[in-house]
């Protein structure tokens, strides 16, 4: 399922977008650094939690951001559903 956050066109990357997508129904499943502030990672799972999203964790932001083909580390990131 990491693989596919790299080539899809269906994704947000970032805690504001995730957590705007989660809220918005928008968010199929997140993925989540555990390596993130406690805070932030501790109001995602809430989120997740609450509006029923598969949450999937990636041990470090590092290899999030990786994942999501960008050269930065990313604390989170959803596939979404089709517009």
């Amino acid at each position: 399922m990491l693989n596919k956050l790299g080539c899809s066109k269906n994704r947000v990357v970032g805690f504001k977008q995730t957590r705007k997508a989660i809220q918005e129904g928008r968010a199929k499943v997140v993925f989540l650094a555990k390596d993130v502030e406690k805070n932030l990672l501790e109001k995602i799972e809430e989120l997740c939690k609450i509006n029923n999203v598969e949450l999937i964790y990636i041990t470090t932001m590092k290899e999030l951001g990786k994942a999501c083909n960008i050269d930065v580390k990313a604390a989170c990131a959803a596939l979404i559903y089709d517009k």
